[in-house]
């Protein structure tokens, strides 16, 4: 079957398909009109999911929307907030709703929990756009009083449930923090008494100042020993000349006391040779020359004997200032070992102080903190248009179905006028007759048109003929 066949078609059962169309349209309003009206109310809610904590001064990032709507979306669908719904609204307590819960249940169960089901399964929470913080809470229902109010009850009990979510937990974070204060502030101070009683207990107030001085006292008492050291061996070097030979001694041999007696002495002992030459040893100028060499020698050996003296006594000196000076520095080096050790201890009890005093202010700081969560009953959700009663209905939507109702019956009348074609098949064109009889067409005569018309179509007929024979 061709297009234009489909046409004849068409024209020659438009009866059916005109009668088709009429009583799907009929019935399809007859349904719409006898069918009970139900209006949709719709509150829109402002998120603001991407502001500022006013307590914590978190900032919700952009790419968890999704996820923070998901999770707003399961809240308010959840049965705590329809629950808040039916006793804010008090829908308990309606005859009507009473009698449908006994016709409905037979009395069994609780009626605020059927109720909470029904309204939870009416409510209708979605994005007004991708990536939107504004969220539409839809309700449907046969009164649009009825509806607008459901609408707004979720809304209301959403942001109290939200509001509660965020401030319960503080309050029991608040209650917690409160208790650990007081065991760290315990802590703190132990830490504290523990370390001053150190200090006192060691003497020691600033172990660090201490040991650098103690540790600059045993430098220089080790600077001092290297030098006595020095000295002493310096010392025992000119008292081991002296013990070898006196005179060649540097300390004697340096000696202006002793250099002079020297000269004296050989002076008067030149002055003896000469008298002994012109005079007797028995002369008085030869015994008085002679009583003064013995006098001067006398006095050199005195004053010889006093140097070495004085070397071995330097020596001595020097020897046992580097044994006190070595002893000095041992005790030194005691001393700055043991401070060493109170320093590393009192820094250890310093550290636990300060660990405690840092835990004790974290956790004050984070009382403060949940304690102003806990205070502050301001919700980021607030309501951006709040549902108002709609003037009309938003089903049935009569003027859809009657669109729908004109395009399903021109299909379903269409449909039966070709099933009616097949079941009844009848010529209605010369085309028909060539497929059903299988032969060429000479002639068509054709009613109501004048002859000219008819030899007219006659000749072209024949000459179509002619050509298809050809």
């Amino acid at each position: 079957m061709n297009f234009s066949q489909f046409l004849l078609v068409l024209r020659a059962r438009y009866l059916i398909i005109v009668v088709t169309l009429v009583a799907v349209v009929a019935i399809t309003m007859t349904i719409a009109l006898l069918l009970p009206k139900s209006y949709k109310a719709t509150t829109s809610l402002l998120l603001n999911y991407k502001g500022q904590d006013p307590v914590t001064g978190l900032i919700t990032s952009g790419p968890l929307m999704a996820a923070y709507m998901a999770t707003q979306i399961d809240i308010i669908t959840n049965e705590n907030v329809a629950l808040q719904v039916v006793d804010k609204l008090k829908l308990t307590d309606s005859p009507v709703v009473q009698a449908q819960y006994l016709e409905a249940t037979g009395g069994a169960g609780n009626i605020r929990t059927w109720l909470a089901n029904l309204l939870q399964r009416g409510i209708l929470p979605e994005p007004s756009a991708l990536n939107s913080g504004v969220l539409d809470l839809s309700f449907k229902g046969a009164d649009p009083q009825f509806a607008s109010a459901i609408a707004n009850a979720f809304a209301e009990a959403y942001i109290q449930t939200s509001v509660r979510l965020r401030v319960e937990p503080a309050k029991e974070s608040s209650v917690y923090f409160d208790k650990q204060i007081k065991l760290l502030r315990d802590e703190f101070e132990a830490a504290q008494n523990k370390m001053s009683t150190y200090q006192k207990e060691n003497n020691i107030d600033n172990a660090d100042g201490r040991l650098d001085v103690e540790s600059a006292r045993l430098n220089e008492l080790s600077s001092q020993l290297v030098v006595a050291q020095g000295l002493t061996m310096e010392a025992n070097s000119r008292q081991q000349q002296t013990v070898k030979n006196v005179e060649s001694a540097p300390d004697v041999f340096n000696n202006s006391l002793i250099a002079g007696l020297k000269s004296s002495l050989l002076t008067a002992e030149a002055k003896l040779a000469d008298i002994s030459q012109r005079l007797g040893v028995n002369h008085p100028q030869y015994q008085a020359a002679l009583s003064e060499v013995e006098k001067l020698r006398s006095n050199l050996n005195e004053q010889t004997a006093s140097a070495s003296s004085a070397i071995a006594g330097s020596a001595r000196i020097q020897q046992q200032r580097t044994a006190e000076l070595r002893a000095a520095l041992s005790a030194q080096r005691v001393k700055v070992v043991q401070l060493n050790g109170l320093r590393d201890q009192l820094k250890v009890l310093t550290n636990e102080a300060a660990a405690a005093q840092r835990a004790y202010e974290a956790a004050s700081l984070r009382l403060i903190q949940t304690s102003l969560e806990a205070g502050f009953a301001q919700s980021d959700i607030s309501i951006l248009n709040p549902a108002k009663p709609p003037l009309k209905p938003s089903s049935p939507r009569i003027t859809l179905l009657a669109v729908l109702s004109v395009f399903l019956g021109l299909m379903l009348g269409i449909g039966l006028g070709v099933v009616a074609e097949i079941i009844d098949r009848k010529v209605r064109s010369a085309t028909d007759l060539t497929e059903i009889l299988g032969i060429p067409v000479m002639g068509e005569m054709v009613v109501g048109k004048k002859p000219r018309q008819r030899r007219l179509g006659l000749g072209r007929r024949s000459l179509r003929h002619t050509m298809n024979l050809g």
